[in-house]
């Protein structure tokens, strides 16, 4: 059985070894020195910056168990604008990963649902978000709910520049 909810506090555990596995998953093989990935996953992955961005009211996170396995996990950040969305009333998709051997089922699309509504429940106008131009099936998923180009940026890994797209969706 699959359950999704609002992540709390003592999910950060979870979410913390989530994001070093589905990142491994979906970006791995891109990051050219593998001392820069460990790094970035000291950095944006560890227990304690994940404790502090549950703890920040400008996140939302959501994470997914099946049959009580943690398997996947999103955040949505609240009040983040871009320079290129006319208006300042936007939020942005900042992470949604689900372990490679369950996205048969389908999680994604159901997570992705969650987090329009509750953009929209927010009266944001508009999400945007990030995905490296080599991502194929993850833009294929954005474009997929209705998210559009409207330009790139420089997402640094040690010492490497990672081109990512950026894409927004009228709510």
């Amino acid at each position: 059985m699959v359950t999704i909810r609002e992540a709390s506090l003592e999910d950060a555990v979870h979410i913390a070894l989530l994001g070093r596995v589905t990142y491994t998953e979906s970006h791995g093989d891109y990051i050219v020195e593998k001392e820069d990935l460990l790094e970035f996953y000291n950095t944006y992955y560890s227990v304690s910056k994940i404790r502090d961005e549950l703890s920040d009211k400008e996140n939302v996170f959501w994470i997914v168990f099946s049959n009580e396995l943690p398997i996947g996990f999103a955040k949505l950040s609240l009040n983040i604008n871009h320079p290129k969305i006319k208006n300042n009333n936007s939020c942005k998709l900042q992470r949604l990963y689900i372990l490679n051997d369950f996205t048969a089922l389908k999680i994604g699309s159901q997570l992705q649902n969650l987090i329009l509504k509750k953009a929209t429940d927010l009266k944001f106008e508009n999400i945007w978000l990030t995905a490296y131009y080599k991502n194929i099936k993850g833009i294929k998923f954005y474009q997929k709910y209705g998210f559009t180009e409207i330009g790139s940026i420089d997402f640094i890994v040690g010492e490497t520049n990672y081109e990512n797209l950026v894409f927004v969706k009228k709510l």
